[in-house]
């Protein structure tokens, strides 16, 4: 039995609780988790806002740890290896997303780390927030010796859901780039934009996060509340990150876009608020987009590009049972900006 942290009910708080892990196969890799991260899904899921919930539930889907046993047919990943978990652990393998290393697009659905129906034994997978997890081989990631391992497992969700859409809108020293949101994803999006080589604009409704987000690497900060920033700013950027974790009004941010510029959103997995102006989008050829984590190549991709230039997540480290406080405090957006699990202390 394993030792974990979760939930009973979308009325209870986390507690500590034993979790059952199926036995290893022949290509699954056995790891003790060392740290794992707090994503602001995690609350959704504990407290059943998006509906999907089983429980018990055991959240956390930013994982680190150490190998403590390969099975017989594993070739890359070896017994003490530092590695990472992110927010998948199985797919279908055969669908086209698959085939393209889009497993997070897999046609029938990928196996999330938690919450998801787990392949080999029917039940519910379990997160992060125990003493171990046992990962099929493809989905285990190699962590670069040039990471800190405290502080890099939010770049497992937080880290490949900015750098995919980043990359895949090729963003580069020539693009203007603006980030809308200061937050966990947020502030990795500016890291890894700025690191890029892109001219980075932060966009916020607070002119006290100027400081912080210039010491991130952002160029500039565009108050939204400033409607002569913002008109100055008018069919300006080429790529916007939407970061935005609720529903909102997306109008003014499409003004601010180029002809032929993107927005991409990947905070709220919620409806934009409705009304928005299609004209916006047709009279200068302007696209609204989605994007949702990355493939398991692109997130060792994007954690092989953290290590080459020193980009890591701002994080708080707390004991396991601070997770119950750190939940509130995020839910009043007092972190900065990623809350980790130590899981030593379990």
């Amino acid at each position: 039995m394993t030792k974990a942290y979760g939930a009973q009910s979308p009325l209870s708080k986390l507690e500590p609780l034993t979790i059952k892990r199926r036995e290893p196969g022949s290509h699954d890799v056995s790891i003790k988790i060392l740290y794992c991260g707090i994503c602001h899904s995690d609350i959704h899921m504990v407290r059943n806002e998006w509906k999907v919930s089983n429980y018990p539930i055991v959240p956390g889907h930013e994982i680190i740890g150490k190998v403590t046993k390969v099975g017989a047919d594993v070739k890359k990943i070896h017994e003490g290896d530092i590695v990472g978990v992110g927010c998948m652990v199985g797919s279908c393998g055969q669908c086209e997303g698959c085939n393209d290393g889009c497993e997070q697009y897999c046609d029938h659905g990928a196996m999330l780390t938690y919450n998801s129906p787990e392949k080999e034994t029917n039940a519910f997978t379990y997160g992060g927030y125990s003493d171990d997890i046992v990962v099929n081989e493809k989905f285990v990631l190699n962590v670069p010796d040039g990471l800190d391992i405290k502080a890099a497992a939010p770049l497992l969700c937080a880290g490949i859901t900015t750098y995919s859409p980043l990359m895949h809108w090729k963003v580069n020293k020539n693009s203007k780039v603006a980030v809308v949101g200061l937050g966990g994803l947020g502030h990795m999006a500016v890291k890894i934009a700025h690191a890029m080589g892109a001219h980075v604009t932060m966009i916020t409704t607070s002119a006290k996060k100027e400081a912080d987000a210039k010491r991130l690497g952002a160029d500039e900060v565009l108050l939204s509340t400033d409607a002569k920033a913002m008109a100055k700013h008018a069919n300006h950027f080429d790529f916007i990150l939407n970061t935005i974790p609720r529903t909102h009004d997306v109008n003014p941010y499409i003004d601010l876009l180029k002809r032929d510029g993107t927005m991409v959103m990947v905070g709220a997995v919620e409806p934009i608020q409705s009304g928005f102006d299609s004209g916006k989008m047709i009279f200068r050829r302007k696209t609204i987009a989605g994007s949702l984590i990355g493939g398991i190549k692109e997130t060792q991709e994007m954690l092989d590009f953290c290590a080459k230039h020193n980009v890591l997540p701002d994080v708080e480290m707390i004991s396991a049972d601070k997770i119950n406080e750190a939940y509130e405090r995020m839910l009043k957006n007092d972190v900065k900006y990623r809350f980790v699990i130590d899981m030593a202390t379990l």
